[in-house]
């Protein structure tokens, strides 16, 4: 192989090369998404001391309307808690979660209800969560019942039901027709 053939077959493998290295060195120069911990649905999570919030999110049809925690809360302790969620309005509601255990929102039948969701549905909310002497206050979405896995959750406002009116009844001046 002479010199003029000896530097073409460099210059190939360094071409080659470089080639090579562009195409594997993604991983190497681009962070992998598989390394950072997130929330890989709508809801939020949250962990305030002993308690994680997981999924975090209101279900409620209108901003001014009633809204549905819904997620899962998890006490890592060994005595019960108590969760307080305080939103817009003076809006509050109480979770109790048993010790060294989790309690699901959405399946249980005492559902967390706010009285206003805070927010239009699609908006971000802030409330305040609280258990003993720790507190935090996070911004949660406020989803609406487009979706059908959230539907469900919507709390229903109650109808105004009828009020039975009084009817006139016979007088006891009035005589029953004679011969009945």
């Amino acid at each position: 192989m002479n010199p003029v053939q000896r530097g073409k077959l460099a210059i190939a493998a360094a071409a080659i090369g470089v080639g090579l290295l562009s195409v594997t060195g993604c991983g190497f120069v681009n962070a992998q998404q598989t390394t950072h911990q997130y929330s890989a649905s709508d809801g939020i999570k949250a962990d305030l001391g002993q308690l994680q919030l997981r999924n975090i999110l209101i279900v409620a049809s209108g901003e001014n309307e009633p809204g549905r925690v819904i997620g899962a809360v998890f006490n890592q302790s060994d005595s019960d808690a108590t969760l307080t969620i305080s939103g817009a309005n003076g809006a509050q509601t109480e979770i109790p979660v048993k010790a060294n255990s989790e309690t699901y929102l959405n399946d249980t039948a005492d559902a967390a209800i706010l009285s206003t969701a805070g927010v239009i549905p699609g908006g971000l909310t802030p409330v305040t969560i609280r258990s003993g002497s720790d507190s935090a206050t996070v911004n949660v979405p406020v989803v609406d019942g487009t979706l059908p896995e959230y539907a469900k959750y919507l709390p229903s406002t109650p109808t105004p039901t009828a009020t039975p009116t009084s009817t006139s009844t016979a007088t006891s001046s009035e005589a029953p027709a004679a011969g009945h």
